[in-house]
């Protein structure tokens, strides 16, 4: 990389942080929460909270969907081992069939927050307020794009379902797992016409299976 493409990178990911830079005079444990997998027709909701320490430095850092796949791989580990904690929460499919993807999508940030070594004492989070939650929370629209621990969140949140995918299209090669990760392709849908559901389908998103 050249030094005016890194000093706009640099640039670029400053603009990121400042959310944070509004509550670091407060705290410097604060929890960007993002999820992966509200839209797909199967396989679990998977919601990530990462506290990333003042001054890391992520290059290319953004919101997962606008990464490439190899991107959002090489930023996986980095993420993890530059974190201050980082923790994650998954909620299987028969669960979001009972409770709705909404509240799956709750639980599962939830469930990342709990599972944290390191309790974040400020949350930023995608879009979704959290009942029943003795932290600060802020929840930001289009916050993935905008906030550097909700950006690094949703890496971590979209990798660990894609991998999680990756093992279900070896239990059910048929699906095209692998390529689609459970979101609703026309290979998806021709598959389903074909072999009905699998136990990892949201039952309540293909109650009109028939009109595709």
């Amino acid at each position: 990389m050249t030094e005016e493409k890194l000093q706009k990178e640099r640039e670029r990911l400053k603009e990121m942080h400042r959310y944070e830079e509004k509550y670091y005079p407060v705290t410097s444990l604060i929890g960007g929460i993002d999820e992966a997998g509200r839209g797909p027709l199967c396989g679990p909701v998977v919601a990530a909270c990462v506290i990333l320490p003042k001054d890391a430095e992520l290059l290319y850092l953004n919101d997962s969907k606008k990464l490439s796949e190899k991107r959002r791989e090489l930023l996986f580990p980095e993420i993890k081992e530059k974190a201050v904690s980082f923790g994650v929460g998954i909620v299987e499919n028969d669960v979001i069939d009972e409770i709705n993807i909404l509240n799956a999508t709750k639980l599962a940030m939830k469930k990342a927050i709990d599972s944290m070594s390191v309790r974040p004492e400020q949350l930023l989070i995608d879009a979704v307020h959290l009942d029943d939650i003795d932290i600060p929370q802020v929840a930001i629209i289009k916050g993935d794009a905008a906030s550097v621990s909700i950006a690094a969140a949703s890496v971590i949140a979209k990798v660990t379902r894609d991998h999680i995918m990756l093992e279900y299209d070896k239990k059910y090669p048929e699906y095209g797992f692998a390529h689609h990760k459970g979101y609703g392709t026309k290979a998806h849908y021709e598959a389903l016409k074909k072999y009905g559901l699998t136990p990892i389908h949201r039952k309540t998103f293909l109650k009109n299976l028939g009109d595709h």
